[in-house]
């Protein structure tokens, strides 16, 4: 674990993570790592013992965002109101730009191997670039040329 750094993540991230062998790399980088009973439940796996699930106290701001966002990213948006963390993990442009206006530092996916990358975690993220590409998330060659980049690969 690096630093005290806490994290909130949707389902997005656990998902593509899974996907591509590298969900272990949440426990290794961050502190504490946080979600919602709801995206727990779209997760539709067992969640590792290091991740805590917590409830959002405040369910009317929850059902509010939940009218922008679909209803795990709106849990974790609210969620990331309520308990202090460094980044909301998500994936979602419109959950991201949501949670951008109320402050919520964002991180996505490859944000988090681009990370893994900087504190020495990983010593490539190509590779884990090339798996996600084989998989249904969809993300640019723009965006792979871009942290590649960053990552001085």
């Amino acid at each position: 674990m690096i630093e005290g750094v806490v994290v909130i993540t949707d389902a997005s991230c656990f998902i593509i993570l899974d996907k591509i062998n590298a969900l272990h790399l949440l426990s290794i980088l961050f502190a504490k790592v946080i979600t919602t009973p709801e995206i727990a439940n779209e997760y539709g796996k067992t969640l590792p013992d290091w991740v805590y699930i917590q409830q959002v106290q405040n369910q009317d701001l929850q059902n509010q965002i939940k009218e922008l966002v679909d209803p795990g990213e709106a849990s974790a948006i609210a969620l990331a109101t309520e308990v202090k963390c460094d980044y909301l993990l998500t994936d979602d442009r419109a959950a991201r730009k949501l949670a951008e206006q109320r402050g919520i530092s964002v991180k996505g996916s490859v944000g988090v191997l681009l990370y893994a990358k900087q504190q020495n975690v990983v010593p490539l993220i190509r590779p884990y670039l090339d798996l996600i590409q084989k998989t249904n998330f969809r993300i640019s060659q723009i965006l792979v040329d871009k942290l590649l980049v960053e990552a001085n690969e």
